[in-house]
């Protein structure tokens, strides 16, 4: 599949009001401006574990991290043709279309709807060398908890797995399910990127439930060390990366 066809604008599967596709213009505009002139403000250190892949340019791979650093993640990794699954969901659609506008290439389906179709898209853009990530406790939860779509990925392609957490030192925390963080301007922010987990090919349901253990711990842990180590970000152990 060439990146055209992968870029190329897909018909969403339901049917938006009018009244909604005007809010969709709206909210892809605004969101799309907030985000950018508060994240241009915000400064974000990164941390590597032995054995990442080391740079955010190296693909491919199959990253996962969790809802709530969603906004300092879009912001961070724009530009780089990434493909992200979106739902068709009213609120799957604004921020799909908010994602492509920095960058992002979107698989329409999710965890719960279109799953196989969404599966085989990030598929391909996997063997075509890109990176496919995954909001993994998104779209509506549960929080921290991860699903099974990056390991069936990674097994069916021998592509490794990979995940990251961003803390940030100053944020709005909205009221929702994932605690979804907005930055603060001037904020920092802490990127801890984990070790490549490899998934062996047709794995039994056995070696499945080790790898989704793998997952599960791997998220916790740069999570874990993001938010306890937040404080040095932009110190000489972690000076900020380029934004």
């Amino acid at each position: 599949m060439t990146t055209a066809a992968v870029s190329a604008p897909v018909e969403s599967f339901r049917q938006f009001t009018r009244w909604q596709r005007a809010q969709l213009w709206l909210i892809e505009r605004i969101g799309y401006f907030i985000i950018r002139v508060i994240c241009s403000t915000v400064r974000i250190s990164d941390s590597w574990e032995d054995g990442s892949p080391g740079s955010l340019e190296a693909r491919p791979y199959v990253y996962s991290f969790w809802h709530t650093c969603m906004i300092p993640a879009m912001y961070l990794w724009r530009g780089l043709q990434i493909r992200v699954m979106s739902s068709d969901s009213f609120d799957g659609e604004y921020t799909g279309r908010i994602m492509q506008r920095f960058g992002f290439v979107k698989v329409r389906g999710s965890s719960s709807r279109f799953a196989v179709r969404a599966l085989l898209g990030m598929r391909r853009a996997l063997e075509d060398g890109w990176i496919a990530a995954f909001t993994l406790d998104g779209p509506r939860g549960p929080r921290y908890v991860v699903k099974p779509g990056p390991v069936s990925l990674a097994s069916s392609t021998g592509v490794p797995m990979v995940v990251f957490h961003i803390a940030l030192s100053h944020a709005w925390i909205l009221n929702t399910w994932d605690r979804l963080m907005i930055p603060k301007p001037f904020a920092r922010g802490l990127m801890r990127v984990s070790r490549c987990i490899t998934v062996p090919p047709k794995p039994d349901d056995a070696q499945k439930q080790v790898s989704l253990q793998e997952l599960q711990a791997a998220l916790d842990r740069v999570r874990e060390f993001a938010e306890a180590n937040i404080h040095k970000a932009g110190s000489p152990e972690f000076p900020f990366c380029k934004n």
